[in-house]
């Protein structure tokens, strides 16, 4: 599960994802429109961080893969005031710079603003539901990057049991190392659409993400073809050694837009797609 086309982050021999930083990387808006749909159903719902998810530790897609796997005003102010709560946020661009900073190839050293919060919620989701998170060591890169010390370290033995889970590997095509089928590549990906900010204070932060996401095996043999789903996760954030940390979320369905009448795309394209197409550093 690749973040992109940073060396040695997920460019394996078995052909993973490369969705996410990489050199050259581009700064980017949140996207206004979802990408081409490819593959067949919507994967079933996922729950609140109380449950599987929680123990998991993930976004969405180790539970949204076992449902799938189963079935046959521009941003708010930047201050810290306390009790400050936006009205709406509209994706637009703010202006302000982007993160300059990575830690294990995931931006870091957000601003300690709304702004900010945004921009690390939208950048912590696509690294927890990129394919690095079916490697031991990208899994505990991402996890220490993503949460509060106290966070990662109590969810990162759950975190192992669920993504070395043989009987789950076996249900979304993958080998009990995670490894895709010869001539099949496993595609995990989020593209973040948008952030809310829910309430802000000088230590904390509540927002949302609203993103599509592509998970599946993309090849001419694939049983579990490349599909998109619709997903809101809201992030519990907290400032700590000068940067935003996750300590908790929720998920919900959607919003999701109406499909279009469009051919599905083949393995090959899709797989080329994943491959050479390289994920942005989100900003708000």
């Amino acid at each position: 599960m690749s973040l992109g086309d940073e060396p040695g982050y997920g460019d394996g021999p078995r052909g993973e994802d490369g969705g996410y930083g990489g050199s050259g990387q581009t700064r980017t808006r949140l996207p206004d429109r979802p990408g081409d749909v490819y593959g067949g159903a919507r994967r079933g719902r996922g729950s609140s961080s109380r449950s599987l998810v929680t123990v998991v530790g993930v976004v969405v897609l180790l539970i949204a893969a076992i449902a799938f796997a189963n079935r046959g005003d521009n941003a708010a102010s930047s201050g810290g005031g306390s009790g400050d709560k936006a009205k709406t946020s509209p994706t637009a661009a703010s202006g302000n710079h982007p993160v300059t900073t990575k830690t294990t190839g995931i931006p870091s050293g957000f601003p300690h603003t709304q702004e900010g919060a945004q921009s690390a919620a939208a950048n912590y989701g696509v690294a927890l539901g990129s394919t690095g998170m079916f490697n031991a060591d990208q899994r505990h890169a991402i996890v220490n990057a993503v949460y509060t010390p106290a966070v990662a370290a109590a969810r990162q033995s759950d975190l192992d049991s669920a993504y070395t889970s043989e009987k789950f590997l076996t249900n979304i095509g993958l080998d009990k190392n995670g490894a895709a089928p010869a001539g099949e590549t496993f595609i995990s990906r989020i593209i973040p659409v948008g952030t809310k900010i829910k309430a802000f204070s000088t230590d904390s932060a509540t927002v949302e993400l609203w993103y599509t996401s592509l998970f599946g095996l993309s090849g001419d043999g694939s049983t579990n073809p490349v599909s998109e789903s619709w997903y809101t996760t809201t992030y519990q954030l907290k400032w700590i050694n000068g940067d935003w940390k996750v300590t908790d979320f929720t998920q919900k369905d959607g919003p999701v837009p109406v499909g279009r009448d469009q051919k599905a795309s083949t393995a090959d394209d899709m797989t080329k797609a994943v491959e050479e197409y390289g994920g942005f550093t989100y900003a708000r």
